[in-house]
């Protein structure tokens, strides 16, 4: 029987949490994405928000950028839903 790898993803919302800088969200961020690489997981995903104060990835290709910079073989993405920003 043929048995295929399943590749594992992690959406990563980049929460700020109470009390925290978005500098020490972004270093959690890193850390989780290095500690899903260590772990064989294949992407992680950023999710892109905007207009809110506790979410740190507003910014994802300057978030992406540092992450890509800190791993060696994790792929590294973002995406988001814009349908409540933009009419039909």
């Amino acid at each position: 029987m043929d048995h295929k790898e399943i590749a594992y993803s992690i959406l990563e919302l980049a929460i700020v949490s109470q009390g925290e800088t978005i500098q020490q969200t972004l270093h959690n961020s890193l850390a989780l994405a290095k500690e899903a690489e260590a772990n064989n997981y294949k992407r992680i995903w950023f999710a892109e928000h905007h207009n809110s104060d506790n979410i740190g990835s507003s910014a994802t290709s300057l978030l992406i950028g540092y992450v890509a910079e800190n791993t060696s073989t994790i792929r590294i993405g973002s995406g988001g839903v814009m349908l409540p920003n933009h009419s039909p």
